[in-house]
């Protein structure tokens, strides 16, 4: 589950992570009262303004702005409320903001000039580690510093039985090119970090940038935070945090229903059981010459509601050219998902694309003469290949 940069903030900062302070604002009056009160309770006379969409790059599409007084704050907020916000991690037609982030100016004049870094907590899949990552070069999107300078990219594994120690927070610290009272400041905040990341179960903090400013202190001007959908069962607080305007309207349904779904770019609507024989799936289907359209994994019960369901968030998507509903009968049987693929194509009416049923494991047979005689235009497979070869000659 993606966060807002605010929410993300907010958990930092219940675990001792210095951040940015900031009010949001769902309208351009409320930017203005927000301003109002961050410059009655720390001081600051400019503001920035940020759209809260679930995507980096905001400046880059003019989501991101400072306002030097209040008529500005007013203006840039009324312009980015509203606005589909096109960054290079959103589609063509962008994300609509709903609210902005009136955030307090820490680049304020100060005895050293300030810095920016770039920071991340995530898990090392190829070593089953969390590690820290970090850069001098905060501010700039990390894949371009991968490529161009990955030698200012370093990593610092952490052995999850001790957790994040002392001398890795330090070196940490030392890596960055800080000394005295940035050296300490950095490695408490590392150490905050790693805290929350893990006890907030999260899967990814990104921070970019991490502000040393002008007297010396670290803090997280921004906040990318992804939360393990499978722990939030240990975080009922978070469950609220969830933001389904910034999700896809048919993941939304199709999670609604019990259905595992990703929408996808393609052309072939895919229905399965199982998450491994759904990638496989998708494979088969570009090995035929197409493209799947989705990832859809109905589960062990397919019956007939939840097979009519599954058709009807697949034919949502106007791409889709073909069906293909490939299940594996292992638990279920496959005569039951055969009648309920009959049931609900009857129970739907005409469907405009052609199906191809893919049936392997208990009563595969009993399936298969079931579709055939079914008199619906439903093609029927048992091998891998002929499901194969029958995607591809719809598709022809």
């Amino acid at each position: 589950m993606n966060l807002h940069e605010y929410q993300g903030k907010e958990i930092l900062n219940g675990f001792g992570v210095r951040i940015q302070r900031g009010i949001v604002a769902q309208n351009a009056q409320e930017a203005v009262a927000a301003a109002k009160q961050l410059t009655s309770e720390t001081g600051t006379s400019w503001h920035v303004i940020k759209a809260q969409v679930h995507a980096g790059g905001r400046g880059k599409g003019g989501g991101v702005k400072l306002a030097k007084n209040l008529k500005e704050v007013e203006d840039i907020a009324g312009q980015i409320i509203g606005m589909q916000l096109i960054t290079p991690q959103t589609s063509a037609e962008g994300k609509k903001v709903h609210q902005v982030l009136v955030a307090e100016d820490v680049y304020y004049p100060g005895e050293t000039e300030t810095d920016e870094f770039y920071m991340s907590v995530l898990l090392n899949r190829a070593t089953g580690r969390n590690m820290v990552m970090y850069s001098t070069e905060g501010g700039m999107d990390i894949e371009t510093v991968a490529e161009e300078t990955p030698h200012l990219i370093f990593t610092e594994e952490i052995d999850p039985a001790v957790g994040l120690l002392p001398f890795q927070a330090r070196r940490v610290a030392f890596n960055l090119g800080l000394s005295g009272l940035a050296f300490k400041e950095m490695t408490k905040f590392v150490t905050a970090l790693y805290t929350a990341y893990v006890k907030s179960d999260s899967s990814l903090f990104e921070i970019n940038p991490v502000l040393k400013t002008s007297d010396n202190l670290i803090m997280a001007v921004d906040a990318k935070v992804t939360i393990d959908d499978n722990a939030l069962y240990r975080h009922k607080n978070y469950v609220d945090l969830r933001d389904v305007r910034e999700e896809s309207a048919i993941e939304v349904e199709a999670g609604e229903l019990g259905l595992n779904y990703v929408d996808l770019d393609g052309n072939v609507g895919c229905m399965v059981n199982g998450a491994g024989l759904a990638m496989a799936t998708m494979d088969l289907i570009k090995q035929a010459g197409g493209e799947p359209a989705n990832f859809l994994d109905v589960g062990g019960t397919a019956d007939a509601a939840r097979v009519e369901a599954a058709f009807k968030i697949i034919l949502k998507d106007p791409a889709v050219k073909a069906i293909l509903i490939n299940i594996f009968g292992g638990i279920v049987r496959c005569d039951r998902v055969a009648q309920g693929v009959i049931d609900a194509y009857k129970n739907m009416g005409n469907i405009n694309v052609p199906i191809i049923v893919r049936l392997q494991g208990t009563n595969a047979d009993i399936a298969k003469e079931l579709i055939d005689n079914s008199g619906l235009d439903v093609m029927s497979a048992t091998e891998f290949q002929e499901a194969a070869d029958k995607v591809q000659q719809v598709l022809a």
